[in-house]
């Protein structure tokens, strides 16, 4: 008999497996093995599939609703829509109609101030050239009652009496005109009357007492006179 050779090792063909490799199925085998068992796994319930399909749907579209329009791009689109800019344009509206009316009121507030200030000064000068008038009627009284034989008196007195008149008539004094104009009630004051000398001057003024003056075109003083009757 032969011995056999100790140093000889197995043959180690396809289907013969080196002890010192272990015992380790083939690769190739598993992944076979596990696609057809995630096959079987992913045909077992197709209902089920699709339910989570129709979940998985339904929740882009929630997401697409929640998140706004798009412009196409992916990005939210951050317009507003038409009936935002009708409100907005209501409120511009709004806005520009009461700063107008503001405006109005304080343009009309302000006339109203100058108005009111410039009848306030013309008052007030009317009131001290009111205060004015009777010595004017004292310097003309005075006038009539002057000698002729004191010329220089008379003229000094003429110089005054002119200069006043003058600076009244600046600030806007007016002698009123009564001999000869029919009475009237809106300018004159009667203090009495007297046979008309002629009949055309019934129910006119025939002699003035006292000067009526207008102060801009407004009565500062009624005439007194004496109407004929």
């Amino acid at each position: 008999m032969r011995r056999k050779n100790q140093n000889s090792k197995p043959p180690t063909g396809d289907g013969v497996r080196d002890p010192r490799q272990g015992s380790a199925p083939d690769s190739g085998e598993q992944h076979q093995d596990s696609g057809t068992i995630g096959q079987h796994t992913r045909g077992d319930n197709p209902g089920e599939e699709e339910q989570k399909a129709a979940e998985t749907s339904g929740n882009d579209e929630k997401a697409a609703e929640t998140s706004g329009p798009s412009d196409g791009h992916g990005k939210e689109n951050t317009h507003p829509g038409e009936g935002e800019k009708h409100s907005l344009q209501k409120k511009v509206d709004e806005l520009t109609d009461k700063h107008l009316r503001l405006y109005s009121e304080f343009d009309n507030y302000r006339k109203r101030s100058v108005r009111e200030k410039a009848d306030l000064l013309k008052s007030a000068a009317g009131e001290l050239i009111k205060e004015m008038l009777p010595m004017l009627d004292d310097m003309e009284r005075a006038l009539d009652t002057i000698p002729e034989n004191q010329q220089e008196a008379r003229k000094g007195m003429e110089l005054i009496h002119q200069k006043l008149k003058d600076l009244l008539r600046k600030k806007g004094l007016k002698e009123m005109e009564a001999i000869g104009k029919p009475f009237d009630t809106d300018y004159h004051e009667a203090i009495t009357q007297i046979p008309a000398p002629q009949p055309e001057m019934k129910g006119m003024v025939v002699d003035v007492v006292e000067k009526g003056y207008f102060l801009h075109d407004k009565v500062l003083r009624y005439a007194k006179v004496v109407v004929g009757k």
